[in-house]
Formats: structure tokens, C-alpha cells, sequence
């Protein structure tokens, strides 16, 4: 083929990277890029070409350089969470262990169902220097490599083995990553010599395209049947999900509330969707959740799941509802939809919300809002005292009070994994919509330093004056924590709270609380050291280039987060917390985990007894 002039002859990566330069979204009437840029650790299945691509584009799609794959992915995810699934960022790594260092990452955004896009290295085509370094060889099957592992953590997944693929290639992962209903990470395996293969591409492939994330109407039929449905409750609620906001429809859920008088309870990815003082916000629902949120929910009779995939923290692993209480699930993506016999209104909660709202003719027993709220009044009180401090150990609660009463409005909080997730969940009080991640989709520590940093480059691009606040365990902070490098060298600035309680302080919890005794989780019970001793986490994000600094307690956090706020860069406060006392006790759903049927424990086999005994309430999936 020759070039002409409705051609242009680019190399695969060329072409990959031209085309998504010239793919702009409208957001609010504003046109940008829909892809921000990028994550990338250069290797030698990258860097020659997928590199000398990326060069020349620095100025449109900015090139931030990573510590660790998988911690690019996190920031990756954290970029998207803070954009509302609007724009995404690409992960780029070497063939080999620099790719498969992304697996935990894509997991992650597969299960959040947030776009991310791998472009990753992978092994020649023509298979003339096979075996190459960092090839996985599989003696049976020659194209199957590292990079199949990705299929199942992937909403889309290609292997281009010819320049003109992607001519096809890109778009179906673009459109899949701006799909509401089938959101998540795209995957394209780039081999090493067909990323320099010319090809003569048309040149209206390169075009500006102006992309909208699809609202899809719901089904006519299936808002009739919500609507009777809801017509005929007596306590109806509604469960808010991460979705309200992924579709910007927090003003019509507020709406919808308020016009039929629903009372609305939160889930982990749902925080943020109604203001604390909300009259109708009765709390966050489930295993780490309010005895408000959760004492409705155990007594509703049809429960309007919006944006949420129900998974089992939201549900109390399907203890938290009665077992006859009717479920109608408004979710954009039909498998969500449909679960545990729920009537499915499959479509866009903003149009949803609007058209169920329209042909609802119908308020809720004042009886009902009123046992409602007053289980919320409760809650609050609650809430306060656990995050009061004075004569009485250090805990996450503490810190989470001190930080809300001290932070901006629309200050984002990150936490995940670990302790905090729970702590954030039921005890912080939401002060602007859409300001809270809690990463518990795929419940992974190490997201928080990471996702943080992402979500300020987003932040940054929106309301540079805000603040990005991390809460963190120490356990976690040794799982992952280089991006604080990453954020002073990029000039992203954060506040991270590590909140130190020697291990893997919840996990020694759940240990606790069935039977066992501590073992391998708490550092002063690991039988392999001889001498415990802790980390100078101080001294640490201090080698990396942060302002940080290490407080007693909950008075002098306060004090230091000023400090933090007036600051010019990443700042880090350390805090000691008791591992045993200050956990939030109350609000908890029961939680299905596997504890053994026998055991020579007698403490063990008492646990199981109890831990089963409240599975009489579960509500099967069929």
C-alpha cells in the first residue's frame, strides 16, 4: 500500500497514540480530552516505540512517571473515580513483570467498573528471537503468554498483531470504557516489533471525535412496574449506590427523596451522595454501616437499589433485609440489575430517578420517616461520642473527627482496605457531595497513596485549591507507599494521615472475633520475630520529600492538619492508635466468613456456633 494524501504512514504505536490524542469528550458543555494522559514505566518492550510515540505528544497527553505498575494503576483508577467515569488515563509497562505487576490493578478497576486502558509490551510476533528475556513460554500453546492473564480483568482485551488493527481496536476500547453499563479496563497487548510496523492509515481515522457517556433510557414497562410497585409500599427506602454519582444524579436522588419522602441510606462507594445533614440521609447500610441505615433496612418492605451492585458488605452477606422485602434495582449495567429476585429497571438513575419521580403519585407513612430519623438521631450521637477524645486510647475514629472538622468542603477523602474503610464509612459526616473514595470494591490496601495521587492529578485539573486528605493504615503505608515520591516530584500535593497500630490491626480483629487467637497479623505476634520493633514512617516520607511530622494524639493531630493545609507539599502526620480499643462496635451487619465446622479450640467451635446462628436470616439468591 502506498501513502497518499488521504493516507499517513505511522508506526502501530504512532497511530495508537495520535488517534487518542484527537479524542476529546463534552463534560458540562466543555470540550477536553477524554484520556488525561498517562502512567509509565519504560522497559524494553515499550520504550523504543510506544516511547519515541509519546515523546512528541507531552504537551496533550502528559507522561506521569511511576514508581511501581501497580501502583499506576491504582493512581489510574483514582484519576477516573475523581472524573465520574467521564476520563481515564492509560497504564503503559514492559513486557513481562512490568506488565503483570498491572493484574491487581485492572482487578481493581474490573471491580469498581472504572476505565483504565493497559498499553502494554508483549512478545515479538514473528517469534525470530524466541525465547526473549521476560517470556512467559508456554510449551503447548506459543500465544499464550502473561498478557492472557488479563481476560478476566478485563472488560475489553485485544492482542494487535497487525498495524491496521487498531483501526478497529481503539475504538471498541474506548467505547467500552465510556459504556456505563460495561464500564472497566481495556487491555491491548502491543508486541514488540508490531509497535514499529508502518502501516499507510486513512487519515480521517485521526480526526477530532467528541465522545458523551450514552445515558440509556429505561424500559417503559420496567419503570410502570417500580411504580407500582412503590405505590403500594409502606416503608419503602432507597439504597444509594457509587452509581448516583457515576451518572451525575445526585440532585435527582435528592429530588426523588424529598417529593415522595424516602428515607436513603448509603452504601461504601455510595458516601457522598446526600450531606450529613440531610433530613432523609439515614446513614451508611451494611457490615460497616449505622444501626440507623441498618435498622430500616431490616424493616423495609420494598427497597429502591440505586447504583449499586449490592455486594455483600452493602447486604450483610443478604442478612441485612427481610427476607419477603421486594427489591427494585435501577443499574445501568443489566447483571447488576437483576440480582436476588430484584425487578430490574435497567437504564441511566439520572433518567431513571426523573421518570420514576414523574409517575409517582404517592408520599411515604409519616410514621415510617419519623422511626427512621429518629434511628438517625441516635446514630449521630453515637457517632459523636466515638470520635470525641480525652482519657482514653488513640483510634482511627478519633482522627477521622478531628480531620472533618477541620477540612474544606470539597476536600477529598481516600481510605481502603484494612480498618479505615469501616471507620470512614460509618463515622465520617459528609460536608460536600461526590468528596469521598473508600476503595472497598476490590478492597485493596496499597490503593490509598496511589488512588490519592491520581485523584489529585483529576483534582487539580478541577479545583486545584482543594485539598486530597488520605487516611492510612501502617499496614497498608508497607504495602505501597512510593507515590509519596511520586507526588513531590510531580508537585501533586497530599495530606496522608498514617495512622500506625502495629499490623494488620482489623484482620487481628476478625481474628479475635472468631476464636482464634492473635497470630501473624499484629507485629508483636509474629512467631518468625525474634524482635519486634516499628518503622520511623516520620523519617521515611521524609526520605521520599515530604513535610512530615509525628503527633501523640488527637489534639496534636489537629494542630499538625493545619499545618498540613498551609503547606506547599505532600505532608505526612504519623499517629499511633490502639490496635485493641476505640473500634466503631456498633452499626455491623452480620458477615459471612468461612470459620472452621471443627477445631480443637473450644473458643473456636463457640464462635462458629454463634457466627452461624444468625444465618437463619439470610435471604437466598434465587
Amino acid at each position: 500500500m502506498t501513502a497518499t494524501s488521504d493516507t499517513i504512514r505511522l508506526t502501530t504505536a504512532q497511530a495508537i497514540i495520535r488517534w487518542l490524542s484527537n479524542q476529546f469528550i463534552e463534560i458540562d458543555g466543555t470540550e477536553m480530552r477524554v484520556c488525561g494522559g498517562g502512567f509509565g514505566i519504560f522497559g524494553h518492550g515499550n520504550v523504543t516505540c510506544l516511547g519515541e510515540a509519546l515523546h512528541g505528544v507531552q504537551d496533550t497527553l502528559p507522561l506521569y512517571r511511576g514508581q511501581n505498575e501497580q501502583s499506576m494503576g491504582f493512581a489510574a483508577a483514582g484519576y477516573a473515580k475523581q472524573w465520574l467515569r467521564q476520563r481515564f488515563m492509560f497504564c503503559t509497562a514492559s513486557a513481562g513483570p512490568g506488565t503483570s505487576n498491572l493484574l491487581t490493578a485492572a482487578a481493581l478497576a474490573h471491580a469498581n467498573r472504572l476505565p483504565m486502558l493497559m498499553l502494554c509490551g508483549d512478545t515479538f510476533l514473528t517469534r525470530l528471537p524466541d525465547p526473549v528475556l521476560q517470556q512467559m513460554e508456554n510449551f503447548n500453546d506459543p500465544t499464550f503468554g502473561v498478557n492472557d492473564a488479563f481476560k478476566p480483568v478485563c472488560r475489553y482485551w485485544d492482542r494487535i498483531t497487525h498495524p491496521a488493527q487498531v483501526i478497529q481496536s481503539l475504538p471498541a476500547a474506548l467505547a467500552t470504557l465510556l459504556d456505563p453499563g460495561d464500564c472497566g479496563p481495556a487491555f491491548l497487548g502491543l508486541p514488540q516489533d508490531v509497535q514499529g510496523w508502518t502501516y499507510d492509515y486513512p487519515t480521517v481515522f485521526f480526526e477530532k471525535k467528541i465522545h458523551r457517556v450514552r445515558r440509556i433510557s429505561p424500559d417503559a414497562a420496567e419503570v410502570a412496574d417500580a411504580i407500582a410497585l412503590l405505590k403500594a409500599a409502606e416503608r419503602p427506602m432507597i439504597i444509594a449506590g457509587g452509581g448516583v454519582q457515576y451518572a451525575r444524579a445526585t440532585t435527582e436522588l435528592t429530588g426523588f427523596a424529598e417529593a415522595h419522602q424516602i428515607p436513603v441510606v448509603e452504601t461504601i462507594a455510595g458516601r457522598a451522595n446526600l450531606l450529613n445533614d440531610h433530613p432523609l440521609n439515614i446513614g451508611p447500610i451494611g457490615v460497616t454501616g449505622s444501626d440507623s441505615a441498618n435498622a430500616i433496612a431490616e424493616a423495609a418492605d420494598v427497597i429502591l437499589a440505586v447504583g449499586t451492585r449490592l455486594q455483600d458488605f452493602t447486604t450483610g452477606s443478604w442478612t441485612a433485609f427481610a427476607k419477603d422485602a421486594q427489591i427494585i434495582s435501577v443499574n445501568a449495567a443489566r447483571h447488576d440489575a437483576g440480582k436476588h429476585r430484584s425487578l430490574p429497571v435497567v437504564g441511566d438513575a439520572k433518567m431513571a430517578l426523573t421518570q420514576l419521580s414523574d409517575g409517582l403519585d404517592y408520599q411515604t407513612p409519616a410514621t415510617w420517616v419519623d422511626f427512621a430519623q429518629s434511628e438517625r438521631r441516635k446514630w449521630n450521637a453515637y457517632v459523636s461520642e466515638n470520635v470525641a477524645y480525652g482519657n482514653r486510647p488513640n483510634s482511627y475514629a478519633q482522627a477521622i473527627g478531628v480531620v472533618n472538622a477541620l477540612c474544606d468542603p470539597r476536600d477529598r477523602v481516600v481510605a481502603a482496605a484494612g480498618g479505615l474503610p469501616a471507620e470512614v464509612t460509618a463515622n465520617w459526616r459528609t460536608l460536600g457531595l461526590g468528596t469521598v473514595d473508600v476503595e472497598f470494591g476490590f478492597s485493596c490496601m496499597g490503593y490509598e497513596i496511589s488512588g490519592a495521587w491520581g485523584a489529585r492529578i483529576a483534582q487539580t485539573e478541577r479545583e486545584a485549591d482543594k485539598d486530597t486528605i488520605v487516611f492510612i493504615g501502617d499496614g497498608s503505608y508497607m504495602m505501597l507507599n512510593s507515590d509519596i515520591y511520586s507526588s513531590v516530584l510531580s508537585q501533586k500535593k497530599l495530606i496522608i494521615l498514617v495512622l500506625d497500630n502495629g499490623g494488620f490491626a482489623v484482620i487481628n480483629k476478625l481474628q479475635n472475633n472468631t476464636g482464634n487467637e492473635s497470630f501473624n497479623n499484629l507485629i508483636a505476634d509474629c512467631p518468625t520475630i525474634p524482635e519486634p520493633f516499628g518503622v520511623d514512617f516520620e523519617a521515611h516520607a521524609a526520605a521520599q520529600g515530604a513535610i512530615s511530622e509525628t503527633v501523640s494524639n488527637p489534639a496534636e493531630l489537629g494542630e499538625a492538619f493545619m499545618r498540613a493545609k498551609a503547606s506547599d507539599r505532600t505532608h505526612v502526620i504519623v499517629m499511633k492508635v490502639d490496635a485493641y480499643e476505640g473500634w466503631t462496635t456498633e452499626g455491623h451487619t452480620w458477615w459471612e466468613v468461612g470459620t472452621p465446622h471443627v477445631s480443637a479450640s473450644a473458643k473456636v467451635t463457640a464462635a462458629h456456633e454463634d457466627w452461624e446462628a444468625s444465618r437463619a436470616k439470610q435471604r437466598k439468591g434465587v
